[in-house]
């Protein structure tokens, strides 16, 4: 089923299309939660490039702009994130994509706040994001960067925790995080995912 969305374009580099999809769930009461560190990851994003992340299409906010040469967009899905894959394959789709050319973002709770994964693919581990986004597109051969969030300390706690929002004293740890991903996904731009992983996988706080 994944073959699919290998190789589905023909396209001149200059006509390539990169897409930056940040999961998370839309609606007030969800702005700032650790959940949606990925729709703040976007909206980083949207300020660095200059780009307005607010047209509805495909199931998601969206914004399209150029950064460096390369033609982006920026994508934050309105399906709550357990249906994220429904936008994520339409975002696919409408821009006629290859699984190489999108990166999902996100929030995860088994890496500590501080700390980056970057990977090319791999299984949901967990996330209901990533779980939707795998069977929407049939396969799990796509980038995602993880943004880790902390665990609460009990398993019957993960629901309630990861819609609440970072205290002041995580707030500044949380900015230094997504200044470090925004930064691996310059990388990524520029220079694909083998050394965009070398960067973001090695990267380490400020001491505290």
């Amino acid at each position: 089923m994944f073959d699919k969305w290998r190789n589905r374009s023909a396209k001149k580099a200059a006509d390539r299309v990169k897409l930056l999809v940040g999961l998370g769930n839309p609606g007030g009461e969800y702005a700032g939660t650790r959940h949606n560190v990925g729709f703040m990851v976007i909206s980083r994003l949207a300020a660095e490039f200059g780009v307005r992340a607010n047209k509805s299409a495909h199931g998601a906010l969206i914004g399209e702009g150029r950064f460096g040469g390369e033609r982006i967009v920026l994508a934050q899905p309105q399906t709550y994130m357990n249906r994220s894959g429904t936008a994520v394959a339409a975002l696919l789709r409408a821009y006629r994509l290859d699984l190489a050319d999108v990166l999902v973002i996100c929030d995860d709770l088994d890496l500590p706040l501080g700390r980056l994964r970057l990977r090319s693919q791999g299984g949901d581990g967990g996330h209901r994001g990533l779980r939707s986004i795998i069977y929407s597109l049939g396969t799990n051969e796509f980038p995602r960067l993880r943004l880790g969030v902390g665990r609460p300390l009990t398993k019957e706690e993960t629901v309630e925790y990861v819609l609440t929002k970072f205290t002041p004293k995580e707030q500044s740890l949380l900015d230094e995080e997504i200044e470090a991903a925004v930064a691996g996904i310059r990388r990524w731009l520029f220079d694909g995912i083998d050394k965009a992983m070398n960067q973001v996988n090695a990267w380490k706080p400020a001491p505290r």
